[in-house]
């Protein structure tokens, strides 16, 4: 298999409870490794710019504020299927449905309040990482 990056972000809600070490420790027991990583503070406009896919959709504004109500940390984490591996450490996003020992099941509030994000392809990790990093804050 081909080592691959990913995308991934601590949201408020974990970061305002001190969680980010616990996450990412989860992450690195899968098998990713963090090549890069820093906490940010997102502004609405940045929060708008990540999150435009879902500019159409209901949650949209509620989506927004809760991105821009805390710290969050965003990362790349690279390891062998990163991706597929990423998505299944979070867990689905309701947290209620989300399967024993993921960081959803384990950590998040509600669907809302989720405490993780993670990129769904290739194509997306390939630009939400360009959304936040450049290609020398990416360490590996």
């Amino acid at each position: 298999m081909a080592i691959e990056r990913t995308f991934s972000m601590i949201k408020p809600d974990a970061t305002k409870r001190n969680l980010t070490g616990a996450i990412t420790k989860m992450m690195e027991e899968a098998g990713l490794r963090v090549v890069a990583s820093k906490r940010v503070w997102m502004s609405r406009r940045e929060a708008e710019g990540f999150y435009a896919v879902h500019k159409e959709r209901p949650f949209f504004g509620e989506l927004v504020d809760g991105m821009t109500s805390g710290p969050t940390v965003v990362q790349v984490l690279e390891g062998e299927n990163a991706i597929l591996k990423n998505r299944e450490i979070m867990g689905a996003t309701n947290p209620a449905q989300a399967a024993e020992g993921t960081i959803r099941k384990t950590f998040a509030l509600s669907i809302g309040e989720n405490s993780v994000h993670g990129s769904d392809a290739p194509e997306t990790a390939a630009q939400e990482i360009k959304y936040w990093f450049s290609d020398t804050e990416i360490v590996g």
